[in-house]
C-alpha cells in the first residue's frame, strides 16, 4: 500500500512540476492553434467568396477554400508544437511510414479522390449538367472528391464513386436531354402539312429548350401509315412531364388539322 501511494505521490510531483515549467508554454499553444483555427476559417472564406465572384466553378472554389483552410491549420499546429518544444520531425517519418501502409489498404478509396481531383481540375462536367456514365444518367447536383452525386425527375440521388467516371465515356447534354417520339399517319395525308403542324405544336410547349430546334421528318414508311420521327432538347427536371405534354399537343393539334392517324391495316386475297 505503502509503494502504491509513493507511486501516486511521485507521478503528482511530475505532473505538478511539469505545469508549473510548462504552464505558459501549454496555454500559448492553445491559443495559437485557437487562432489559427479562426484565421483559416476566415481566410478559406474570403478564398470562397473570392472565388464566386470571379465565376469559378462552385465545385473548385469549395476545393480551393477547403485545402487554403487546412493549410492555415497545419501549419499553426506546427508552430504550436514548436511552441510546446517538440520536435515534428518524428512525427513526419511516422506519418510516411503510415502514409505507405494506409496507401495500400486503401487504394480503391485514394483513386476516387484522385478521379475527384481530375474532375475538379479538368471539369468535364459541372453542377447543374446532365451526363451519362456507366449505364446511369442525371442531372449533376453535387461534386466531392470521392463521388458524384446525379438526381433525376423522381428526385432519386444516384451516388457515382469518382474512379467510375474517369476514363469512361461521358455523354455531357448540359441541362437538357433529348426526347424522341414517333407519330404515324395515313399514306393519304399530306406529311408536309403534318411536320408544320407538329412544328407548331411543340413550340407552345413548356420545358422544350428554346436553344435548340426541335426536328420533325419522315421516319419510315410503315405498313398502314407513314411514320415521322420526332426529336426535341427538353430540361432534364421535367423530361418526361414534357414528353407526356407533348404528345398529347401533338394529338390534338393533328386531329385540328384534319390529319388521320391510321388503324393497323392487313390485306388478305383470298385465291380461288
Amino acid at each position: 500500500m505503502e509503494q502504491e501511494l509513493e507511486q501516486v505521490t511521485a507521478i503528482y510531483i511530475q505532473v505538478t512540476s511539469f505545469l508549473v515549467n510548462y504552464s505558459f508554454q501549454i496555454i500559448g499553444a492553445i491559443i495559437i492553434f485557437l487562432i489559427g483555427i479562426l484565421v483559416g476559417r476566415k481566410i478559406g472564406n474570403m478564398v470562397l467568396h473570392l472565388c464566386l465572384k470571379r465565376n469559378i466553378d462552385v465545385t473548385l472554389s469549395n476545393f480551393i477554400a477547403s485545402s487554403v483552410r487546412l493549410f492555415v491549420i497545419v501549419m499553426t499546429g506546427i508552430i504550436a508544437m514548436g511552441k510546446l518544444g517538440i520536435s515534428i520531425t518524428p512525427f513526419v517519418a511516422a506519418i510516411g511510414a503510415a502514409s505507405l501502409g494506409a496507401g495500400l489498404a486503401v487504394q480503391g478509396l485514394l483513386s476516387n479522390y484522385g478521379a475527384g481531383l481530375n474532375i475538379i481540375l479538368t471539369r468535364p462536367f459541372v453542377v447543374g449538367d446532365t451526363i451519362s456514365v456507366q449505364g446511369v444518367s442525371g442531372v449533376v447536383k453535387e461534386v466531392h472528391l470521392a463521388y458524384t452525386i446525379l438526381s433525376d425527375e423522381d428526385e432519386v440521388s444516384i451516388t457515382v464513386p469518382n474512379k467510375h467516371i474517369v476514363g469512361e465515356i461521358i455523354r455531357n447534354s448540359q441541362a437538357d436531354s433529348i426526347v424522341e417520339l414517333t407519330v404515324g399517319i395515313a399514306y393519304g395525308s399530306d406529311p408536309r402539312l403534318a411536320i408544320k403542324v407538329i412544328l407548331d405544336a411543340l413550340h407552345h410547349v413548356e420545358g422544350i429548350s428554346a436553344h435548340r430546334e426541335p426536328q420533325v421528318g419522315i421516319e419510315r414508311f410503315g405498313d398502314s401509315g407513314i411514320d415521322l420521327g420526332i426529336r426535341f432538347w427538353a430540361k432534364t427536371i421535367v423530361r418526361y412531364e414534357t414528353h407526356y405534354v407533348a404528345n398529347m399537343s401533338i394529338y390534338d393539334a393533328l386531329k385540328k388539322a384534319g390529319i388521320t392517324m391510321p388503324y393497323p391495316q392487313r390485306e388478305v386475297r383470298l385465291l380461288q
